[in-house]
């Protein structure tokens, strides 16, 4: 089989499984997001190609990371010299939460082939998180929650790619009174307040936020893993008391 008939075929299974209803809902309901999500990836671009690394480099690490949280924290750390430890240390920290988003998704991709789920896990971010969530609360028998993920996840790569290469390249012609980094940490404010549906959640994020306030003098930004260090706590002893109550309780 030629190359060409490969990418016809190849493009004709896309189109079809773009006209799939959930891949369209999907896409669809991740519209309403993308507002946020090209301001917050124009601010990372920006920061990228002002912190001294190349255009292509940066454009390749756009697209091999596509972890844009973990992108902001590092590159402070890069242009400053910091010791690789600590470089890693703060993205690790800054990624736990996909961790947790893998386990939220094991009810719903378990039964996918393991590659299919290596290849749907680096699509994973937080706006489609949410909206995944919220579109489904809880697995339907029979349905396939995959459609209705890579829908939402596509277009919110698209527009993150599309938004963090237009930073990288204009890098030092946008203006700072532009106030794009207020309305990308706004946006991120947006998807944090999402997922606040418990006690547990509001007081992790509370936690987290006085840490990092009072951590602020930290060299290296290491007030973020201080306030990722404190949350997780929070978190775990929020778990670990849940069950003591309702124990309690009976």
């Amino acid at each position: 089989m030629s190359l060409k008939s490969c990418l016809e075929s190849f493009r004709a299974e896309a189109v079809v499984f773009a006209r799939r209803p959930l891949v369209r809902e999907g896409a669809r309901d991740a519209v309403p997001m993308a507002i946020g999500i090209a301001a917050w990836g124009v601010v990372a671009g920006v920061a990228m190609a002002k912190s001294g690394m190349g255009v292509p480099l940066a454009i390749f690490m756009s697209v091999l990371v596509y972890a844009g949280s973990a992108q902001i924290a590092v590159l402070p750390l890069i242009a400053a010299d910091a010791p690789m430890w600590v470089v890693w240390a703060t993205t690790l920290c800054v990624s736990l939460r996909f961790m947790a988003f893998s386990f939220h998704y094991r009810p719903y991709f378990a039964h996918l082939p393991r590659g299919q789920r290596v290849a749907l896990s680096f699509l994973m971010g937080d706006t489609n998180f949410a909206l995944f969530i919220r579109r489904f609360p809880e697995p339907v028998p029979g349905c396939r929650h995959e459609e209705y993920f890579v829908g939402s996840a596509l277009m919110t790569f698209a527009v993150w790619q599309v938004s963090i290469i237009s930073g990288i390249v204009a890098g030092h012609g946008i203006p700072a009174s532009w106030g794009l980094g207020f309305a990308g940490t706004m946006a991120l404010l947006a998807l944090t307040c999402t997922q606040l549906r418990s006690p547990s959640n509001w007081a992790a994020a509370v936690v987290a936020a006085c840490a990092a306030v009072a951590a602020y003098a930290l060299p290296l930004k290491l007030n973020i893993v201080v306030a990722i260090a404190a949350a997780v706590a929070v978190g775990i002893l929020a778990d670990h008391a849940r069950p003591a109550r309702k124990g309690a309780k009976s």
